[in-house]
């Protein structure tokens, strides 16, 4: 890996402005390669209580500054990402895997969430209430929660992690970031960029750890933290959720995912494929809004498929850093020995796989794009995450019958669909049971927008004027007058 900046590797936790080393360390490898890039500082608990104590300290500085000087810094933060995207890019590729076209994506995806929430802090208002009583005066204020711990997934290791803290630094909070322990790298050189930009001490802090279990109680319980930010699992969500119950702290869950993707039979077939292609095949299926399930409405069954198929086998997996590489690897082990066991399930209760279904002789992390036909409820594909290159297809008789099917699972992350008919856009989209819908669009997340599930999908909103809410609190002042 050659980046230009070197600086921008750094291999210890980042604490008050400073990089602080720990007694032991863990690898971090490159999941095209299985190369070792750099060993990272292994965090205990004295290490997150100081990030939380020096965080705590620069709450009362931080807070302070007008929304004009926060947001001059913010600025200043994108400013710097932006020169950076090629390094950054390159870092990501290397530590996450997915093509340099998908990474240079997500490099200013997440540096526009920095943008748009360094505009959004000028914009925290609060509200004169007409007063029921000429003896009195009512208004709210809107303030900083405090301090903020934030812990984020391996598969946008700078998108989920700027997503959480650009709104938290502009509503004057401050952070303590703990990235996941597969892809740390990218947190450490936002924290590096950060700094450069004049990012005062204690005010963002990253701790990294092979410890999670033990660092996420920490970070879930100390009572100086007042909000928790949680991107993962369900299953890890609510255990974070009942540790965070012991002091009452304020919680933003974003949390599995089940998407369906309904191909009705009135689609423009090309938009649909295109579309699919996009939310099932973006960072090899590993993301938490990609087509779990696709449906296809049985008219249609057939050209669908056929178009969909010639556009999967187009697909080029490989090394992400290579020319026209389209799907690099799977991030871990795990994560292939789960497509295994869920495509073996699926295959015993009749399902059909009509394209890949095993490993690539590239690797062993390295996963054939997949189609599965004949899927059915009883699956453990159809009630699990896949979060691989794996479509599951169902079909399905009529618009009652997709909605049923859509909504039986017990997440509510998000949803596709397609359909030419305005008047089924709307009724689908109504009565689908989840927090996003994409209508004729496979991709649909931006900084502008709202971003949040459902059910055992999480709650809380990221991004949007919504996100920056979050991390305010509202306070009634009454002055009595005379």
């Amino acid at each position: 890996m050659q980046l230009v900046n070197t600086s921008l590797l750094q291999s210890s936790s980042f604490i008050n402005n400073e990089w602080v080393s720990s007694a032991g360390t863990f690898p971090v490898f490159n999941p095209a390669t299985g190369e070792k890039i750099i060993d990272v500082s292994d965090a205990g608990e004295a290490e997150a209580v100081q990030a939380i104590e020096m965080a705590t300290k620069a709450f009362v500085t931080w807070s302070a500054l007008t929304a004009k000087e926060r947001s001059d810094i913010l600025r200043k933060w994108f400013n710097l990402i932006i020169e950076n995207t090629n390094d950054l890019t390159l870092l990501l590729t290397t530590e996450q895997g997915k093509p340099l076209a998908e990474a240079k994506g997500e490099v200013a995806y997440g540096a526009s969430f920095i943008e748009w929430f360094a505009e959004e802090c000028r914009r925290v208002y609060g509200e004169v209430i007409p007063t029921p009583a000429n003896s009195k005066r009512m208004l709210t204020l809107q303030q900083p929660i405090g301090v903020v711990t934030a812990i984020t997934p391996w598969n946008f290791p700078i998108a989920m992690i700027t997503r959480k803290i650009a709104p938290a630094l502009a509503a004057g909070c401050t952070v303590v970031l703990k990235p996941a322990e597969d892809t740390p790298l990218c947190a450490l050189a936002l924290a590096w960029l950060a700094k450069e930009a004049g990012m005062p001490a204690g005010v963002l802090n990253v701790v990294t750890t092979l410890k999670a279990a033990e660092l996420g109680k920490v970070l879930t319980t100390h009572p100086l933290v007042k909000k928790v930010s949680f991107t993962g699992s369900t299953e890890v969500g609510k255990i974070l959720m009942g540790q965070a119950s012991s002091t009452v702290k304020k919680m933003s869950l974003e949390l599995g995912g089940n998407a369906p993707c309904i191909i009705f039979d009135d689609a423009d077939i090309a938009t649909a494929v295109k579309g699919t292609i996009a939310t099932k095949y973006r960072n090899a299926g590993q993301t938490c809004v990609c087509a779990n399930r696709i449906l296809v409405q049985k008219r249609i069954y057939d050209s669908f498929m056929k178009a969909y198929t010639e556009a999967v086998t187009q697909l080029v997996i490989g090394n992400g850093v290579e020319e026209g590489v389209t799907i690099g690897p799977l991030i871990n082990e795990e994560a292939i020995n789960k497509i295994k066991r869920l495509l073996y399930d699926a295959t015993e209760k009749g399902g059909v796989i009509t394209m890949g279904g095993k490993q690539h002789p590239l690797g062993e992390l390295f996963f054939e794009t997949t189609i599965i036909t004949g899927c059915t409820t009883d699956m453990l594909l159809s009630q699990e995450e896949i979060f691989g290159p794996v479509s599951a297809i169902y079909v399905f008789e009529d618009v009652a019958d997709a909605i049923a099917l859509a909504n039986n699972t017990q997440y509510g992350l998000a949803a596709y669909f397609f359909s030419e008919n305005i008047n089924r856009v709307w009724q689908v989209a109504e009565q689908l049971q989840y927090g996003i819908i994409g209508v004729n669009e496979g991709l649909i997340s931006h900084a502008e927008a709202p971003f949040g599930g459902i059910k055992e999908s999480g709650y809380g909103k990221e991004g949007s004027s919504y996100g920056i809410e979050e991390y305010l609190v509202t306070k009634y002042v009454c002055i009595g007058v005379r």
